[in-house]
Formats: structure tokens, sequence, C-alpha cells
């Protein structure tokens, strides 16, 4: 063997294993990975926090009068958007993710069961995808996809198969969440139907497939960082790309002095000025909430700031500050309160308080935060405490977030 191509194999080897180490010293440090319980933080004891959990788990899926979780015959179940008399791809896929964090294997697999039975299209120029709404007998109401439940639905595939392995058919959940993401950013090429759900471009995630402008809350930088391993290989540079592209995102997208986001936006971040004939989206309004918790949690689990965080802070002091006397309207992203109430004061709440994890970084940081900055988040975080789950017609959506947050704000918001 001639000596140059001994080299070129020695490099090679040498390369490869460097690649093997490099993987399992972060597949080591997802496992080892220390997550925060702010609610210790503020004195609340583990016993507490035990009992206050177990009641939500008991009336989000059980209480007859309160819950949103309705199981259909042997092994199907919906999350019914109590609002709206629906079921979502975004309560499908939220309903998913509490239950693999929660570990509550037969309800999981029963929301999945009805999403693939009854919103999974097999035909047409979305399939590949889920219908975005269906009634609650299984009636598809629309035949077009929203991104946000396919990202979560994927999310929460990976951790089930990470945390109870996989079985067969539609719970083989690895290659059900591969096969999703595949369509979602190659939907459209060779011969395939349809558009995908993020411009293959610039990177970013699309209000719907096809569309040109994003909306501020669908972008999960922590979950792409995930896919970018978990995915397809071939796909994993594009999600690696994705979750960079995401955080500069979100920060060009919060107002320089409020932290607020619209609901739907340009790639730039400002917000779409259109009226859309079912109304408004360049306010703070209800899909925004979701951004400051979005920062929150990535930044619990990796730690990374670009800057994006002090959009969480310049919301906790607009809203907890500027507003406190009634922080819960609706408001333009530059603050100026409008006539008009919040529809989902509770997931408002909640999604602040989650944002709280930016604030107050890494216990190894507390000397570099702004002590009012600090004080401030900690009496969101006490505030959301003191509120319970909502209750009546409107709580579908507000109590998602407020379970999320709590878990978050817990420590219990893992990587699986």
């Amino acid at each position: 063997m001639a000596a140059p191509f001994r080299a070129k194999i020695k490099t090679f080897y040498s390369i490869a294993q460097k690649t093997a180490k490099r993987k399992d010293q972060e597949e080591k440090n997802m496992e080892e990975r220390i997550y925060r319980n702010i609610w210790k933080e503020i004195g609340i004891s583990d016993a507490q926090v035990e009992e206050r959990l177990s009641q939500l788990i008991s009336t989000f899926f059980y209480d007859e009068n309160e819950r949103l979780y309705f199981p259909v015959g042997d092994d199907m179940a919906y999350i019914e958007d109590t609002g709206n008399n629906d079921a979502r791809t975004e309560g499908m896929s939220y309903g998913m993710m509490l239950c693999v964090q929660l570990d509550m294997k037969e309800e999981f697999d029963r929301i999945w069961k009805w999403a693939k039975t009854y919103m999974y299209m097999e035909e047409g120029e979305n399939e590949g995808y889920f219908a975005w709404s269906c009634q609650t007998d299984g009636t598809k109401n629309s035949y077009g996809p929203a991104p946000d439940g396919e990202e979560y639905f994927a999310m929460a595939l990976f951790f089930a198969s990470h945390r109870w392995g996989d079985g067969e058919g539609i719970f083989a959940y690895e290659k059900e969440a591969k096969e999703l993401l595949r369509a979602c950013i190659h939907k459209g090429e060779n011969g395939r139907s349809g558009e995908p759900m993020w411009n293959r471009e610039n990177k970013q995630i699309l209000f719907v497939p096809g569309s040109t402008f994003t909306d501020p809350s669908y972008h999960l930088p922590h979950f792409y960082e995930l896919f970018a391993k978990w995915a397809y290989e071939e796909d994993r540079p594009f999600w690696a790309e994705a979750a960079k592209v995401s955080r500069q995102f979100m920060k060009q997208s919060s107002h320089p002095k409020t932290g607020m986001s619209p609901e739907y936006a340009e790639f730039d971040g400002s917000p779409v000025t259109k009226v859309f004939e079912w109304g408004r989206h360049d306010w703070f309004y209800s899909d925004a909430y979701r951004t400051a918790a979005n920062i929150g949690l990535d930044y619990a689990w990796f730690q990374t700031d670009i800057g994006q965080t002090q959009a969480v802070s310049r919301l906790q002091y607009t809203l907890g500050v500027v507003n406190k006397e009634n922080p819960y309207m609706t408001y333009e992203v530059d603050g100026t309160v409008l006539n008009q109430k919040a529809l989902h004061p509770v997931g408002l709440l909640a999604t602040t308080a989650e944002g709280s994890l930016a604030v107050l970084k890494d216990p190894v940081q507390q000397e570099m935060i702004n002590s009012a900055e600090k004080e401030l988040a900690l009496w969101w975080v006490k505030k959301f405490w003191e509120t319970p789950l909502r209750t009546g017609k409107r709580r579908y959506y507000d109590n998602c977030l407020y379970m999320f947050a709590f878990l978050a704000l817990a420590g219990k918001y893992r990587i699986w």
C-alpha cells in the first residue's frame, strides 16, 4: 500500500474517531443535563410542586368538567379546543408533548392514533401532513396544515422513541418523526406534490406551506438543535442552520423597547401589516405570547444567547412595570395599549413567567444578571404560582401554555 494512501486512510479513521467521540460526548452531556427548578429557588418545596402537578394532571386530563383530554373507544383520544369545539394539530401535538414529559404512554398513544387516523393526509397536495382542524368526530374541517403542529408532533415522537422505545406501525415513533420532517422540508422536490413548511433558502418556518411570511411563535430553535442530531442524516445540516436562523429571528422580530413580537412577521422580523379575511395579526396578541416561552425553554436546554433573551426582560418590564395595573390587554408591538382585553390572559401570564428561564440565566452567571431584571423575573414566576388553571369555555389555549410553563419552571420539561 502506497504511503500517501496509508496516510489518507489514517487521517480518515482519525477524523471518524474524533467525530464518534464528539457525538458520544454530546449524548452524555444531554443525559447529564441539570434542569433548573425555579420553584425551589423561590421557596416552594418539592412536595408542594408534586402536589400541584398532580392536581394539574388530574384537571387537564381527567376532570369531568374541566378536562381537555377526551378518550374515544379503547385506544384513541383527542385534545379539544373548547373555545372552538374542534381538535387541532396544535393541541394534539401539545398533548403528546405533555404526555411524554409526564411518562403517560397510554394517553400519548391514544392521541397519536387519533391524529394519524383522522388528521393525517395520505393524498393530495398536502399528503404527508396533518389537517390542522377536525371536528371531534374526526371529520376534517380543513385540508390544510399548520406547521407548529408538525414540529411538535416530530419532537414528541423522538422523545417517545427515546423514553419508551419504538413499537410497530405508527408506533415506530422515530421513523414517524423522521418521515414527517422529511416531508416538512422536501415536499415539492423530486416529483412529490405540495410545498415545504420551511423556506429552503432562508431556513425559516412558514405560516403555512407556500406562504411568504412566518409566525414568530413557530420558531423553535431548541427543537431544531435536536432535529439536527436525530433527523435523517442528509437533513441534519438544514436543521442545524435553522436553529441559528431562528435565534437570530427571535431577536429581530421582538420590538427593541417592549420585547413584543407580532403574530405574523416578514422574514426580516417586521410585522405583516396586511389585514387578512380572518383579521389583523401585526399586533402582540394570542399567538405571539408563546415567543417568550420559546426563548425561555431554548435557553434552559441549550444556554445559547445571541441577544434574543433580552426580549423577555423587555417584555416583562413592559407588562409588569409600565402596565402593571392592567397588563392583560391587547397591544401594538410598540407597547401602545389597545381597547381590547387579552383573549388568553392566563396564557400570557404563563408564557411570560416561563420566559424567566432566559432572564435568570445559569446559576453560575448570577453575578452577570441585572438585579432589577432578576427581581422582576422572579415576580412573574411567583405571580404564576399564585394563579390557577383557567376554567370555562376558553380554557384550552391558556391551560396548554400553563402546563408547559409549570413543567419548565419545575425543571420537568426535558430532552429525552
